[in-house]
Parts: C-alpha cells; structure tokens; sequence
C-alpha cells in the first residue's frame, strides 16, 4: 500500500511538473506577440483585455458541462471563482500596467516575479510550514537569477508609485498561485473560465474609464522575419496564452501546491527570451543565459526541499479524495 501511494504521488507531481512547464512555456510566449501587436499600434491593455476575455470565452464550452451536470458549482464557488478573476486576473494585470508606466520593465518585472517569495511567507504565516534550506537557496538563487535575466542593474527606478504598484502586481500573481490550489472539486476550466471573463469586463470598465488606455488596430504585425494579420497573433495569444496557460498552471498548482508551481512558473522569463528570439530577433546575452541557469538551478533547490509524498494533514496538500481522483482520472484538470 506504501508503495502505490508513492507511486501515486510520483505520478501526481511529474505531471505537475508537465503541466507547470507547459504553463509557464504558453506564458512567455505572450510577452513578444503583445509586443508585435503593440508596435502594430495596440495598447497594452487593450491586448490583455481582448487575450483574457477571448481565453474565456474558448474556455466556456470546456467549463459548461460541469456547469450543467452541476447547477449548485457556481454558487458553492462563486467568492473563489470571483476573488480570481478580480486579484489574480485583473488586479495583476491593472497593478503591472501602472507599475510600468511610472519605472522600467524590466524593475517592475523583478518585483512581480518575487510572488514566490510571497507564496513561502503567506504559507509560513497562514499554515506554519517554514522555509527549509533548499527553499531559501532556492528562492535566493531564482531571485538572483531574475535580476540577470532581467537586466535591471542597468537602471533601477526608484518612483515610490510605482513600486507600490508593482508590489500590487507581486500580490496578484502570488494569490494566483494561493487561489489555484483551492476550491475542492471545482474543475480547473471552470475556475479559469469565470476567473478570466470577470477580469476582462474589469479590464475593459478600467479602460472605459481611463484608468487604462485601450487601443486597437488592424494594422499587419511585423515579427523578425514574417508580417501577419493582426487577428492571428490575438488568436493565438487568446487561445495558447491564457486559455491553455491559466488551465494548465491550475492543474500544476493543485498537484505541486502553490509554493513549487510558483518557483517552476520563473521558467517563463526563460520561454520569453526564447520566443523574443525567435520572434523579434532579440539575442539573448551571456549574462541573461547566466541568469536563466540560475533561475533552472532555484527552481531544482526547491523541488528537492519539499517533502516527497505531502501528507493529508498539510495544507498544501490535496484531500485523499482528490488524490485518488486524479490518480483515476489524470486528465481531469
């Protein structure tokens, strides 16, 4: 019997890592399409609008069965699926926006992309789980990493504004996290569903408003080595981008648990240098690939720290229930 459930929580957390990886990869890939779109005349909250509400409305026909064989789901889940679409969807993307428009990126990205750091010290307050070695060797090394990869040495903001919101920013992404790993048997889809077409009508209220521009073209969009139409990038960012990545990070998250699905999900500033590589010609220098063999090097630390079968009495874990649900049913997300 000790055995199987060994066998079972290896399975549960190589898929985790599975979908993790595939999370993070269809995340970074929406960093250069937005900005072909952008240089196209988009503004860049009109990209994430259309992106999160076109996520959401793919994810529908996914989420309604469960919607129908269930009418009480959506009201037993209606304050989680409701704190995700307005924290972790529109209140990072609203926070990240302003951050940016008062520091460099690359400053404002290194604060939202400490949300792991943010994940241990809500998890160390809320449940008592305390770092061990390797979680902070590893949030030191991935941390230290981002600061390569994201170049911000170079020029380092210290706008009080804008670091507040970037900090905002570093909340919403860390409840995404926190948020994903509940909600019992609530599927994956329709948590993502709700989520994301509640923070794309916020989205679009904050730039009805002002509080964001909105701007939209049909210019063609001009890559490194091929022009496309501009629906086609924001087919691919709607679909790929958001719906498959917030899908596919729930899934990671409910079978690693916040704290090693957030570490995994820095591999994204990997997947978009990548992609601006490829797709905007933008050569990755030796200190960035330094920096991403840092990030890989934090994100192995942690890994080797959590404890490897987590037990029903931990909050981070599953309920025995669910355990052996997706151990039935793995490609329930």
């Amino acid at each position: 019997m000790e055995t199987l459930t060994h066998d079972a929580a290896a399975r549960r957390i190589r898929t985790g890592l599975l979908f993790a990886l595939a999370s993070a990869t269809s995340f970074g890939l929406s960093g250069p399409l937005a900005r072909g779109l952008m240089n196209a005349g988009w503004s860049a909250a009109a990209v994430v609008a259309v992106r999160v509400l076109l996520a959401g409305v793919v994810l529908l026909p996914l989420a309604w069965p469960h919607l129908r064989d269930n009418r009480t789901l959506l009201r037993d889940n209606a304050k989680l699926i409701v704190a995700y679409g307005v924290v972790a969807v529109a209140g990072t993307q609203l926070a990240y926006f302003n951050a940016v428009a008062r520091m460099e990126v690359g400053t404002a990205l290194l604060i939202e992309f400490a949300a792991p750091i943010a994940v241990v010290g809500w998890l160390w307050l809320r449940h008592r789980q305390r770092p061990g070695a390797a979680t902070v060797a590893g949030a030191i090394l991935g941390i230290t990493g981002l600061m390569l990869v994201l170049d911000v040495f170079s020029g380092v903001s210290t706008d009080p504004v804008g670091i507040v919101w970037a900090l905002g920013s570093m909340v919403g992404a860390a409840t995404y996290f926190v948020l994903s790993d509940q909600g019992g048997d609530l599927p994956g889809t329709v948590l993502a569903a709700g989520g994301l077409l509640i923070g794309g009508v916020i989205l679009l209220a904050a730039g009805t408003v002002g509080i964001v521009p909105l701007r939209a073209t049909t210019e063609p969009v001009v890559f490194a080595d091929f022009t496309t139409p501009w629906w086609l990038p924001i087919l691919v960012i709607g679909i790929v981008t958001a719906a498959i990545s917030y899908v596919t990070g729930i899934a990671a998250t409910r079978r690693l648990g916040s704290r090693l699905a957030s570490f995994v999900a820095l591999t994204e500033v990997l997947a978009a240098l990548l992609f601006a590589w490829l797709l905007l010609g933008e050569t990755p220098g030796l200190i960035q690939l330094l920096g991403g063999a840092l990030i890989l090097l934090g994100v192995i630390a942690v890994r080797l720290g959590e404890p490897a079968v987590r037990t029903l009495g931990d909050p981070e874990s599953p309920t025995a229930e669910r355990q052996l649900d997706r151990t039935a049913n793995p490609n329930r997300l």
